[in-house]
């Protein structure tokens, strides 16, 4: 095998050369802890500094409304229970959704069994969710509301301006997990009126380990990590320094690069989206057709497993993905699938096909000739689909 095609930008992406020798002397002559007052401190100090400015900027925030984390995760994590426990005394209600990254429903199983409610909203079959159902949902207990930005499986992307202004409202924290919208969609915490948002540095071409979480100045949170003073006394431990620098750097190229890149990958998605309808029956797109990020191609071919699909695909060296890589070694159908209405056996012959800025023309015209070829060799052993073609459905 010759060809490699990675379009599983969702699930990782690769690391930038600028962005990795931009980190390389914080691995070796630039070492220093941040902490320490003397100049190899004051060197690493001063790049965190420089990250966390670079990030900031990225997002419309102000440089100490930066928190660092060991990723996006740890951020939603911090996110949720450091609002909930903080703000116990005014109410224990929180609304999210169904289709949130397990980083987000896990988090809220585990408040609910301490004495927390949540609300799950429901979503239409874009995976989108009603305004209307959000305002009825809130009480006056609720205290936080946690809205995905975009959907990691989907790629549908919420209205999120919309959300922030109905929690601004009511007097209600509203906190969005935006590992997969950063670098893929403007963003402005002031004009979104969000408070609090995770973000993940290996989704925008940066190193793996290391995240942030953006709090509005003001908003009360307990703090995530204690045993140090480190993050202004929020999250204990000594930082990161090569990761923080490698997320600073691929903030600041992601910037740099935006307009570029979404035109990039809305150009090859169409393209894909449409090869695909044209070359192969009986397949549908999930999520919506417009609103959703550049680069996501998620689509249920009938008659055929995902994990079919994905093994026949990596045989030609093609990597995609049948939904969160998170929750790939699982059996069960994609909770974001069911959600959106999807039956059991439909949903399990979903694919998702992410794109990013290293896919090629080329690379798109690969998958399109390859693809076809192993639906149809996959759904000659299908009985349901030779029933379908013999009219008997």
């Amino acid at each position: 095998m010759s060809k490699r095609v990675y379009l599983d930008y969702s699930a990782t992406t690769p690391m930038k050369k600028e962005v990795l020798d931009e980190m390389l002397p914080y691995f070796t002559e630039k070492f220093g802890n941040p902490s320490s007052i003397y100049s190899f401190g004051r060197e690493a100090k001063q790049a965190v500094d420089t990250a966390r400015e670079r990030v900031a900027k990225l997002i419309g925030a102000k440089t100490n409304e930066i928190y660092f984390t060991a990723g996006g995760s740890e951020a939603d994590n911090w996110a949720i229970k450091g609002i909930a426990y903080a703000n116990k005394d005014r109410g224990n209600h929180i609304i999210t959704t169904k289709i949130e990254h397990h980083a987000v429903l896990h988090v809220c199983e585990y408040l609910e069994k301490n004495g927390f409610d949540v609300t799950y909203l429901d979503v239409d079959k874009y995976g989108l969710i009603d305004l209307e159902v959000l305002k009825n949902a809130i009480t006056d207990k609720t205290i936080l509301i946690s809205i995905m930005f975009a959907n990691n499986e989907i790629g549908t992307i919420q209205p999120i301006k919309q959300i922030g202004q109905i929690a601004k409202e009511r007097g209600i924290i509203f906190h969005t997990d935006a590992v997969q919208a950063l670098g893929n969609v403007e963003i402005d915490v002031d004009e979104l009126n969000i408070d609090l948002m995770s973000m993940s540095a290996h989704k925008i071409y940066g190193p793996k380990g290391i995240g942030a979480l953006y709090i509005r100045k003001g908003v009360k949170i307990h703090s995530f990590v204690h045993g140090g003073a480190q993050e202004r006394r929020r999250r204990a431990g000594t930082e990161n320094v090569p990761g923080i620098v490698g997320f600073g750097k691929a903030a600041l190229m992601a910037m740099e690069n935006m307009d570029h890149h979404i035109n990039h990958l809305k150009m090859l998605r169409e393209k894909l989206i449409k090869g695909i309808m044209e070359k192969i029956d009986y397949v549908r797109l999930n999520g919506h057709p417009e609103k959703r990020l550049p680069g996501n191609v998620n689509m249920v071919y009938e008659f055929i497993e995902g994990e079919s699909l994905l093994l026949s695909l990596d045989m030609v060296g093609i990597a995609a993905s049948s939904g969160s890589a998170c929750t790939s070694g699982s059996l069960d159908p994609s909770h974001v699938l069911m959600a959106i209405g999807l039956p059991h056996e439909i949903a399990h012959g979903s694919l998702r096909l992410t794109i990013g800025d290293f896919t090629t023309e080329e690379d798109i015209d690969y998958v399109l000739e390859q693809l076809p070829k192993i639906v149809d060799r996959l759904r000659q052993m299908s009985p349901l689909y030779e029933n379908v073609k013999g009219g008997q459905k």
